[in-house]
């Protein structure tokens, strides 16, 4: 099944929650996205101040998580123990008549 928007966001914040820095491809294996969509989701995750982008020694580039982007996270975590439903009607298969 295909994941939302949403999803795959939380999916990155939660990567870099739980590796720290990571460079792009390892985000890129951790929440599962293709190249093209992973940098235009962590655009938009910087531009929220969810995620900073930082260079180690010369030319590395990172991408760590940010206090904000700890709270944001820490809430959906809350949300989806508060709405259990959701997740249970998103795995029910349905079945034709």
């Amino acid at each position: 099944m295909r994941r939302s928007k949403l999803e795959m966001y939380v999916g990155i914040l939660q990567a870099l929650a739980l590796k720290g820095n990571l460079k792009l491809t390892h985000i890129m294996y951790k929440a599962n996205v293709n190249c093209s969509v992973l940098k235009e989701y962590l655009d938009f995750l910087m531009k929220q101040e969810l995620v900073e982008e930082r260079t180690l020694g010369k030319q590395r580039v990172v991408y760590a998580i940010t206090p904000r982007g700890i709270t944001v996270l820490k809430h959906f975590k809350e949300l989806r123990q508060v709405l259990p439903i959701v997740e249970e009607s998103r795995t029910q298969v349905a079945i034709p008549y």
